[in-house]
């Protein structure tokens, strides 16, 4: 009976497990089924053990519109800046307008307007007479014809110079700029600089006037504006160090043209132009070339800049004139005196306080503009 009992014991445990097991499967499918995990790729990390990362939602890129670039400012035309010297001009020849027949009293009032306009009486004379002789060849006698006549000697005047700037290739130019001081010499440099620099050019600057107060602190600024270098000494020391150091400098940086301001106190003018002389040699040693060495004038001291270039002149070989403020000048005529009297050619003017208004000389649209 044991032996049965403990059967029949066994069995019904059995069965029971199993009646559990069945009721178990039959409740897990019912539950809900968490969402599957979507599947990930091994990331290796480089040290030889797989890491799954997580994917990560990222959001779309935001599309901004794209803004056009700026266009550069225009560059001041003659005409648009030159409306005092027009002013001025014309109004001295406007009287022979109307006139059938020029006679000798118009041919004097004609060649006076021309020295009131800074012409210089030498050229003056010069233009009148040449003027004269083409009108008895062509039998021009009125007013309007004898002008259209002086228009044309004028832009022969300016004809045939040679105004580019030089830079010589592989070498490190030294631009020498000369004149007294408040003509703008420091402002031209920084200007230069800036179109050298929008030009593909590596320009560095050089504070050579060590004796005005405020020259190298003003040159720093533009050379900041301008994205370049600039090389100083202490105040009231020897301005042929600062060069020869600015020209070093250039040549081991790889910089191709120094712009190196100079003093132009006139108060003592024979150390003056022993100092400047002394510079020009310093700047021309190795590796140094003097290329270009540029008188600037201030256009509204009219006959006062023609004497100004002929002391800077006496001291070193200036190559060309930067002429200032030619904007609010009403004596444009000094440019005939310049190149006529002096031999030099104006490469540069400035038509404005902007950075973009030192420009080229352009002689014909100039001799345009005063007649225009």
């Amino acid at each position: 009976m044991d032996s049965t009992l403990l059967l029949l014991v066994i069995v019904a445990v059995v069965v029971m497990v199993g009646l559990v097991g069945v009721w178990y499967a039959t409740s897990r499918r019912r539950l809900p089924q968490a969402p599957s995990e979507p599947e990930v790729e091994p990331v290796d990390t480089g040290g030889g053990v797989d890491v799954l990362e997580r994917p990560v939602e990222v959001a779309p890129p935001e599309v901004v519109p794209e803004v056009p670039a700026p266009e550069p400012a225009p560059r001041p035309t003659f005409f648009e800046r030159l409306g005092k010297a027009r002013n001025a001009f014309t109004g001295y020849l406007s009287g022979l307008v109307g006139l059938s027949k020029v006679g000798e009293d118009e041919w004097e009032e004609l060649e006076e307007a021309l020295i009131r306009a800074d012409v210089g009486v030498k050229t003056s004379m010069s233009l009148i007479e040449d003027v004269r002789t083409i009108a008895n060849e062509t039998g021009a006698e009125d007013g309007v014809a004898v002008l259209a006549l002086l228009k044309q000697r004028m832009h022969e005047e300016l004809k045939g110079k040679d105004r580019t700037l030089r830079l010589d290739d592989d070498a490190t130019n030294v631009w020498l700029f000369v004149g007294v001081n408040g003509v703008g010499k420091t402002t031209t440099i920084g200007k230069i600089g800036r179109r050298l620099v929008d030009e593909g050019h590596r320009p560095l600057m050089a504070a050579g006037d060590t004796f005005r107060a405020a020259a190298a602190e003003q040159l720093t600024m533009w050379a900041e504006r301008a994205g370049t270098e600039i090389v100083r000494g202490n105040e009231g020391g020897d301005p042929s160090s600062v060069i020869f150091d600015g020209v070093q400098a250039a040549a081991a940086r790889g910089r191709d043209v120094v712009l190196a301001d100079t003093a132009g106190r006139l108060h003592n003018k024979a150390n003056l132009m022993e100092e400047l002389a002394k510079v020009r040699r310093v700047a021309a040693k190795e590796p140094g070339t003097v290329t270009e060495v540029l008188l600037v004038l201030d256009a509204t001291t009219g006959q006062n800049g023609l004497s100004q270039a002929k002391v800077f002149t006496e001291a070193v070989e200036v190559t060309g004139v930067v002429l200032t403020k030619l904007d609010g000048s009403a004596k444009g005529g000094v440019v005939f005196a310049i190149e006529s009297e002096l031999g030099l050619p104006v490469k540069l003017v400035g038509l404005g306080e902007g950075v973009g208004d030192l420009v080229d000389f352009d002689p014909d649209a100039f001799v345009d503009a005063l007649f225009e």
